[in-house]
């Protein structure tokens, strides 16, 4: 497995949302919701929000300013990363599960309906 695969990405510099093409396959309801949640992220601290999975196939949120933007809000975006994590956690263990078995191709052992 490579060391890590983007998902997605939204910044308020360049005001653009990227969808990795790989995901394009989702439903039509999740690309929406990413792409609605990343732009609202960008819009409301600034900066970049990277949605990427590492080795492990765990999604991470990402959030990034270029060194000199004094309006980036570290703060809320540190709030606003912690918020998502807890609002969309489903959100985020079904793209996990998609990207293991979808992507990577793994068995999905939580297939029983545990």
């Amino acid at each position: 497995m490579q060391d890590s695969t983007v998902l997605c990405a939204s910044s308020a510099y360049e005001r653009k949302y990227y969808l990795n093409p790989v995901y394009e396959k989702l439903p039509q309801q999740v690309k929406d919701e990413l792409q609605i949640m990343c732009v609202l992220y960008t819009e409301d601290v600034g900066g970049t929000l990277t949605l990427e999975f590492d080795e492990d196939g765990s999604l991470l949120l990402i959030p990034a300013a270029e060194e000199d933007d004094i309006l980036y809000d570290n703060i809320g975006s540190a709030l606003k990363i912690h918020q998502l994590q807890r609002d969309k956690g489903e959100l985020f263990e079904a793209l996990e599960r998609y990207y293991r078995v979808v992507i990577c191709g793994e068995e999905d052992v939580d297939a029983s309906g545990d």
